[in-house]
């Protein structure tokens, strides 16, 4: 077994925290501004290079800028990224307020977070797949043996379904953030 599918499997798992981190709770939390992109001096820029989030209260950002004539730029680029949230500014920034979860909502986001974990197991089976192929071109090419193949194919798929587990407790978390 190569360290290569080890560190494809982490990449699967590193792409699913993000993604859940994308996925809005009733908490506010800064990582959900993360994809928003600002057009400042002629470039978009994200948020983390242009000023500072910090968690205000339970529902509340607190985005504050280094350069403050960049207010009306960051609101903009808010709106438009279409995250379900409300934004005010004052003289040192803005905040970006979060909405109470409507049981619709939380239904959609569950059903968000349900595919995303299947795109991952996807993945998963992918980098599985890829894997066998090279072990059976291997011992068809006769650089290994029998014993030896069978032997590689059980760790391959004992770190497919530590993965998998993995995978599937992001997801329990994610559930339970998504119904409190």
């Amino acid at each position: 077994m190569s360290i290569e599918i080890n560190k494809r499997l982490d990449e699967v798992i590193e792409w699913l925290q993000k993604e859940y981190a994308g996925i809005r709770t009733g908490q506010a939390n800064p990582s959900l501004l993360d994809s928003v992109k600002v057009e400042t001096y002629g470039t978009y820029l994200p948020i983390q290079q242009i000023g500072s989030v910090s968690g205000e209260d339970a529902r509340t950002l607190r985005v504050s800028l280094w350069d403050s004539s960049q207010v009306p730029a960051l609101e903009r680029a808010i709106r438009e990224a279409d995250l379900g949230v409300s934004v005010v500014s004052d003289s040192s920034g803005l905040r970006v307020i979060f909405p109470e979860l409507t049981s619709e909502r939380r239904a959609q986001l569950m059903k968000l977070a349900k595919s995303k974990l299947e795109d991952a197991r996807i993945s998963v089976r992918g980098v599985r797949d890829d894997e066998m192929k090279e072990l059976d071109r291997s011992f068809k090419a006769k650089e290994m043996g029998e014993d030896d193949m069978f032997a590689k194919k059980e760790k391959i798929q004992k770190s497919v379904e530590e993965t998998n587990n993995k995978l599937e407790s992001m997801f329990i978390h994610k559930e339970r953030e998504l119904q409190k």
